[in-house]
């Protein structure tokens, strides 16, 4: 269990982990684990929110957090992905070129195009709900929410590759018991969410939903599969959308 926690944390964190060996017994569970993360950043982003409404911290510097805070936790290895991603969907090329553009460790100027707006969005979204005192207590349900359907696609979404990051998980898991776990467990967290955060909760539960069915029905279908990359621009655009839900709903 223990190993399994270190497996998902070492990967999908920077946070620093002690040494253990990636074994089958190991990753057969470790996409389980990969929601923690999500509580991790959850528990930073409304402990920083704490400590800026009781410092009387700036708008500017609570939504600065709400940014960076999810890219220190994880080290960026979704924005990774989300980059790959625009880049490959900016080429209007056939599938097999897009899979190419994936694999190119370069980053190339839609890449930088997209990353730049979407962190202008995000700051944008972040700064109107410092403003407005909102609760950010969804949007924290909202980070292991998006890991349990980013785990669960991986474990159940067909693959574009016989390599890279989302294969070698897949091909370690015990899917059929990944599958169940993570599906229940979204489905737990979006009732609590809509329980304990009302309108907020219904907000960001339908945004993790939406963004994941159109992940399933639309983009896996220009790459023939899922891959590493289109994992993290789930998890990325799925965060993005969340925190415009958490926003939008201030308003109703």
């Amino acid at each position: 269990m223990i190993s399994t926690v270190i497996v998902a944390f070492s990967m999908f964190s920077a946070i620093p982990m002690p040494q253990t060996e990636w074994t089958n017994k190991s990753m057969r569970y470790a996409l389980c684990a990969f929601p923690l993360i999500g509580a991790v950043i959850g528990a930073l982003v409304c402990l920083w929110r704490f400590v800026c409404l009781r410092m009387e911290f700036s708008e500017w510097i609570l939504a600065a957090g709400i940014c960076v805070l999810p890219v220190l936790v994880t080290g960026g290895i979704h924005l990774d992905g989300f980059c790959d991603t625009a880049d490959a969907l900016a080429s209007h090329q056939d599938t097999e070129k897009k899979l190419q553009i994936l694999k190119d460790p370069h980053m190339g100027a839609f890449a930088a195009i997209w990353l730049g707006c979407y962190f202008i969005a995000q700051l944008a979204l972040a700064v109107t709900a410092a403003q407005m005192q909102a609760d950010l207590t969804a949007l924290a349900f909202g980070y292991c929410i998006s890991r349990s359907l980013s785990g669960l696609a991986v474990a159940s979404f067909p693959l574009a590759k016989n390599s890279g990051l989302a294969y070698t998980f897949a091909e370690y898991a015990d899917k059929k018991k990944v599958r169940t776990f993570l599906a229940v467990l979204a489905a737990v967290l979006c009732v609590l969410c809509c329980i304990c955060c009302g309108k907020k909760g219904i907000g960001v539960s339908i945004a993790a939903i939406g963004t994941f069915l159109y992940y399933r029905f639309r983009l896996i279908g220009k790459f023939g599969g899922l891959s590493g990359d289109l994992a993290g621009w789930f998890v990325q655009m799925c965060e993005l959308f969340m925190l415009a839900a958490v926003v939008l709903t201030e308003y109703l």
